[in-house]
């Protein structure tokens, strides 16, 4: 466990007499992450013209993104930025965007053999704290979990009171009989992960983090359970991830991520780009076709439907890939758009407080497409953007 190194806390190390060796390490720590922090970041730069993308148009999303209090956007064609606004290398809070950086750490865990999507929660040994699960409610299976149609409405740590009243009563649906949006099912994903890949975070550190060279990410995880104060902005900063426990709710932890935008943007690149990074594979490619086809039609008057641990948009064609995005509390978005070929990143400092609406998401995204002006043609073998691939 590791934590952000701050003066305040540099200072009262001082005033407690640390020897003169330990303070020495602690600034020369320092100094590698300011040097981290302001180091070039991992995009190439391209007008809003090559990316098929009007800047005039560009320049009223701009505005609007000021006006109505977000914290950073990123847009990337081809992996490459051609609209940036705010501190993209700032860490924030993912929220509910957690569920889709669980979705690649699950596809690696099945094609390594070690995990079966098949396999039921009775077979894994999977139980809750009293009531504990019926027998027929540990009928359901890993792939139910992923796809949030497992039946069980156990109360799950992170879950608002809103999200606890709107479940349907326990018992009410069979395992794969009805989609609801169920943070049980995503925590006991993460747990059934960790039994046979090991760490969520190690996981997530080791095998995505660092290939994608991720930047503002250090691995800093904390803890926290209930009857803690409740988590601030001070504490948060502090971390890139933690463990919210509610043990009188559920035995199966919350697992939360902070990530900065352009972080983010690079694992959404890595699944346009069907998992392939630098000449690897570094997720399987029939996986994320497989997570991100509509399983559950959720709003069919947006064309709205839900995969594997991703949103999916109903695509206006049946020849078209869907894209797919997963949001967090309504205001931050990471989108994936293959027809485009395009990574959307727009965040919201909610750890401070904003008074972002999630109708100004909606007024982002219309204002994002409004500004393409034509879509580019696709890059010739051998050019840069073909070989970044």
């Amino acid at each position: 466990m590791c934590c952000r190194l701050d003066m305040p806390s540099l200072a009262s190390a001082l005033r407690r007499g640390i020897l003169a060796f330990g303070l020495l390490l602690l600034l020369v720590q320092e100094t590698q992450s300011v040097q981290a922090a302001a180091a070039p970041d991992r995009f190439e730069r391209i007008s809003p013209a090559e990316a098929g993308y009007d800047a005039e148009r560009l320049q009223a999303l701009a505005d609007f993104l000021a006006q109505a209090g977000s914290q950073s956007m990123l847009l990337l064609h081809e992996g490459r930025v051609f609209f940036e606004w705010g501190d993209v290398r700032k860490p924030l809070l993912l929220h509910s965007m957690r569920k889709a950086l669980l979705n690649a750490l699950v596809g690696q865990c099945v094609a390594r053999g070690r995990l079966r999507l098949e396999a039921t929660l009775a077979e894994l040994g999977i139980d809750d704290t009293a009531p504990a699960l019926t027998a027929e409610e540990r009928r359901a299976t890993v792939l139910q979990l992923l796809q949030s149609r497992s039946g069980i409405y156990h109360p799950a740590a992170a879950e608002s009171a809103a999200m606890q009243a709107a479940k349907p009563p326990r018992g009410s649906h069979a395992p794969g009989a009805h989609w609801h949006y169920n943070n049980w099912d995503f925590n006991a994903a993460a747990a059934v992960l960790e039994r046979a890949c090991g760490p969520v975070f190690e996981a997530f550190d080791r095998d995505i983090a660092k290939p994608l060279g991720m930047l503002d990410w250090q691995a800093c995880i904390g803890r926290w359970s209930e009857g803690d104060p409740e988590p601030d902005a001070a504490w948060l900063a502090r971390w890139d991830g933690f463990v919210q426990s509610e043990p009188s709710r559920s035995r199966f932890p919350a697992q939360h991520f902070r990530l900065s935008a352009h972080d983010l943007a690079l694992y959404g690149q890595l699944y346009l780009q069907g998992g392939r990074w630098r000449g690897q594979q570094l997720l399987p490619r029939d996986w994320i076709e497989q997570s991100t086809q509509p399983v559950s039609v959720v709003q069919p008057q947006w064309g709205l439907a839900y995969g594997r641990l991703w949103d999916v948009l109903l695509p206006a064609r049946p020849e078209d890939p869907p894209a797919f995005f997963h949001t967090g509390v309504d205001v931050h978005m990471l989108g994936v758009y293959p027809l485009q070929r395009l990574v959307m990143v727009h965040r919201v400092d909610t750890e401070a407080g904003s008074r972002f609406t999630p109708r100004d998401l909606v007024q982002v995204i219309r204002l994002m497409h409004a500004a393409r002006r034509a879509l580019p043609p696709l890059p010739q073998p051998g050019s840069a953007a073909a070989a970044s691939r």
